[in-house]
């Protein structure tokens, strides 16, 4: 019997310096979602990867084994010894999986709690394992259900309000730090999705001094139309530091963007002036030993969660809510676990009733001389009535579900585990074409 296995690693368990080491972009993700799939017993994989977590689902007919083996393409993808993910490792199976796994897109498990930006990474991350062709009818119906949790949080409750997001939590430490940010010179490297946010929570303080440097001007120009700001070109940002009160790097670049040894030539040109930087990128931006600058105050994702925990006590009532939308929604994912495992079974039991009547009739074949076609029939009708309706029952508990339920109907009647299809409305024809495919 199939089961859905998480092995993640996210910002509660793991340090920056290994969670960047983790992130793997589209192209890297392909390939592990591919290597994952290739081993004997597990169908089906996706891959969330985010700046605060990677997390591996898969579809496995032997959990034990292949965590195993899951773990070591997931470390192998990194360049990481699997024992290195010994202590900062999950890996919830079944409905604690896909539970987790609403959470995460109902920003339960974000360092800040409400996030809207983690519902489109989790369907970004089921729309690539879809393309690369590894979503079956279990992980699709998990995402599914995650996504939809997600959404009715938002909409059902208040946990969302005001747009929380990193970026804004770093504007918000921002003017804790410098104050008044209206008349500061803001420079913003990176013209993404956090960039974009990280622009428009300047505005919303009134900051009119934005810098944005980015690969694609087009890009940076769009966000700088809109948000009252500047484009740079990333050859000009030493330039553009001499000047600047705040930097905020969040590009999605795998290497460093800014160096220690060029930064502390800007300062040392800075006469005293402080400068604040805030990397939110993972990998990282900046180097560590920017710290060590005089005259630099460097913060990183992790080093935000201080300020987040401020906002927690203020979301606890829609936190509560929020759980219990996710509960909701995982009670449902349960009972359709339950049915789609119990099909197999209850196909079996069937066969074990039908077979017991013909193997009788067969046996009894030369003891009915006087018995015409017709009480022939009557017998055999009546025999397969009395198994059918001796098998109602445990059909009916069968479809309530419970695993404990299943592999004692199966060893009490001594059924065979062979697995069945999964019916055909449980996953779209599209993803059941990938996964014939990719199984060939």
């Amino acid at each position: 019997m199939s089961e859905v296995l998480c092995i993640g690693v996210s910002h509660r368990t793991a340090p920056i310096a290994l969670r960047e080491r983790l992130a793997l972009g589209d192209g890297r993700t392909r390939e592990l979602l591919r290597e994952a799939v290739a081993l004997p017993s597990v169908s089906e994989a996706a891959l969330v990867s985010t700046c605060n977590r990677t997390e591996l689902y898969a579809v496995c007919a032997d959990p034990a084994a292949d965590e195993r083996a899951l773990l070591a393409v997931l470390a192998g993808g990194a360049g990481l010894d699997p024992a290195e993910l010994d202590g900062v490792r999950y890996a919830p199976r079944n409905c604690d999986a896909a539970r987790h796994l609403a959470r995460v897109a109902a920003g339960l498990d974000s360092m800040v709690v409400g996030e809207a930006e983690i519902q489109g990474q989790v369907r970004r991350a089921h729309r690539v394992a879809r393309e690369t062709g590894t979503v079956g009818p279990m992980l699709h119906r998990t995402f599914q259900v995650a996504l939809q949790a997600g959404r009715r949080v938002r909409a059902e409750t208040a946990l969302a309000e005001g747009r929380a997001s990193v970026p804004s939590v770093a504007v918000g430490l921002a003017r804790e730090v410098v104050g008044d940010l209206r008349d500061r010179r803001v420079v913003v490297i990176g013209a993404g999705e956090t960039g974009e946010l990280t622009a428009q929570a300047l505005a919303g303080e009134g900051v009119r001094t934005v810098f944005l440097a980015n690969r694609r001007a087009d890009r940076a120009r769009s966000i700088a139309e809109r948000f009252g700001g500047e484009v740079v070109a990333l050859h000009d940002l030493p330039e553009q530091f001499a000047a600047a009160d705040i930097v905020v790097s969040a590009t999605a670049s795998p290497h460093t963007v800014v160096h220690a040894d060029a930064l502390a030539q800007v300062m040392a040109a800075r006469e005293g002036r402080p400068l604040l930087v805030i990397d939110l990128a993972v990998p990282r931006d900046v180097e560590p030993a920017c710290a060590g600058i005089p005259g630099v105050t460097l913060y990183d994702v992790d080093a935000l969660k201080t300020v987040v925990s401020h906002t927690l006590s203020r979301r606890e009532r829609e936190i509560e809510a929020a759980e219990e939308i996710v509960d909701e929604e995982i009670g449902r994912f349960a009972r359709w676990m339950g049915q789609r495992d119990a099909r197999p079974a209850i196909a079996a039991l069937r066969e074990h009733g039908r077979a017991i009547v013909d193997q009788v009739l067969a046996e009894n074949a030369g003891r009915w001389e006087t018995a015409s076609p017709r009480d022939l029939a009557r017998v055999e009708a009546i025999a397969r009535a009395v198994v059918q309706r001796l098998l109602h029952e445990p059909t009916i508990r069968l479809r309530e579900g419970g695993h404990a339920r299943l592999e004692l109907v199966r060893e009490l009647f001594g059924l065979d585990d062979a697995p069945a299809p999964p019916a055909a409305e449980d996953v779209p024809a599209e993803a059941r074409d990938n996964v014939r495919r990719l199984r060939g």
